[in-house]
């Protein structure tokens, strides 16, 4: 059988790719998997050969060495492939199928599921409820920044695109899918958002211009994105976004003020997490300062969505509190304003299908937002460099260099 290169994490700020063997419809052994997944069978699952997969903020938290992440957990949760093996309980995902693959790992079985809240998946992860592929303390499931990958629970997870020349003409958008465009809808959604709202938007990360975006599909009057790099505010601008810089200028109320006349927002969202900066020239780590500033900023009775990663293990983390994800988050500040507050995961599988379509009709072009960027396998090491200097790019990995034929 066929080998299988992959995007490897090697200890803080270090990635590497090697070959990790050809994967097949079984959880074995390996960096980062809980021991009561060991051996679990997969007769449910198929295995992709990746089309597309992409670097993720996520992911670069673990490559700081911001969390437990084990060395040799191989990277990857935001996949896009083609099926060439089905398991024998695969009843409607065929071989040839191109599909998008959550980043939520869901059984489809548990009640967190059928409600749809497919991120707190209860079956798949020993250790609490939620599971993605890897990822550090989520039960140990392959990353998918590789040449294949096993993907579990197919009938259930995964979405076929209806037309397969279509979607891979599109597919630096439909690449999106897995994670990023419905995590930045989701925490649209969660905030609020509507026709004619006005939304501030923390963080011009991907996962920020995902927000920022999603929240003009959803009729916002105005997005403000907010950041303390020059290069991704640019980037927010290009597709009509009203941005602040917080480091020439941190008072964000004021600057708020400045474009709407008024310094509050009807709602607000996260997309930064807990590595988050202070504002201002200078300013270090400071874990809680957007979840204060979001609060200080939106009107009394609005809603804040927080699709931002917030962990309970940060080794790096400035003080002992934070490193058990303790934060000095203001909350007497947003029980006084009722403030509505959405935190976790995203159920992807709750808004990819239509995010697809929103696609596929040319309503979405969230490709041109993130600044979607081609690479090969090899290059990855190079893009999570470039990418923690604060690229203002969305590193999609090609690992059969398929976009270049």
């Amino acid at each position: 059988m066929t080998g299988n290169r992959a995007v490897v994490y090697r200890g803080a700020g270090k990635v590497a790719v090697e070959d990790i063997g050809y994967p097949d419809l079984i959880l074995r052994d390996g960096p980062g998997v809980n021991p009561l997944n060991v051996g679990r069978k997969c007769d449910h699952g198929v295995i992709l050969k990746v089309v597309t997969t992409n670097i993720c903020g996520s992911d670069q938290h673990m490559v700081r060495g911001r969390t437990t992440a084990p060395e040799g957990l191989v990277l990857g949760h935001e996949i896009t492939g083609e099926v060439i093996e089905v398991g024998r309980d695969v009843e409607f995902i065929k071989k040839g199928d191109l599909v998008s693959v959550p980043f939520n790992i869901a059984c489809g079985r548990c009640r967190s599921c059928k409600e749809q809240n497919t991120h707190i998946c209860e079956n798949v992860n020993p250790d609490r409820p939620g599971s993605a592929y890897g990822y550090v303390d989520m039960g140990g499931w392959v990353g998918g920044q590789s040449e294949y990958v096993m993907v579990p629970y197919a009938d259930f997870q995964l979405l076929k695109f209806p037309d397969k020349d279509q979607a891979l003409e599109k597919i630096l958008d439909l690449t999106m899918l897995s994670d990023i465009f419905p995590t930045g809808y989701h925490g649209a959604v969660s905030a609020g958002v509507k026709p004619g709202s006005t939304v501030y938007v923390a963080g011009a990360g991907p996962v920020g211009l995902a927000a920022a975006h999603s929240a003009q599909l959803l009729g916002a009057s105005v997005v403000i994105v907010g950041d303390l790099n020059s290069e991704r505010l640019a980037q927010a601008k290009s597709f009509g976004c009203e941005t602040v810089n917080l480091r020439e200028h941190p008072n964000l109320g004021e600057q708020i003020e400045q474009i709407l006349g008024i310094p509050e927002v009807d709602c607000a969202i996260d997309c930064v997490g807990f590595e988050a900066h202070g504002h201002g020239k200078g300013t270090g780590e400071a874990p809680a300062t957007v979840l204060n500033s979001i609060m200080e900023v939106t009107r009394a009775g609005g809603r804040l969505g927080i699709p931002g990663l917030y962990v309970t293990g940060d080794p790096g983390a400035v003080d002992e509190d934070a490193k058990v994800g303790t934060l000095k988050v203001r909350l007497g500040l947003g029980w006084a304003k009722a403030h509505t507050f959405v935190t976790g995961q995203t159920p992807v599988m709750k808004y990819h299908r239509d995010l697809m379509m929103a696609i596929l009709s040319g309503k979405a072009q969230i490709a041109k937002a993130v600044n979607a960027t081609p690479i090969s396998l090899d290059q990855a090491p190079a893009a999570y460099a470039e990418f923690d200097q604060g690229a203002s790019k969305k590193f999609v990995i090609d690992p059969h260099e398929i976009l270049n034929k």
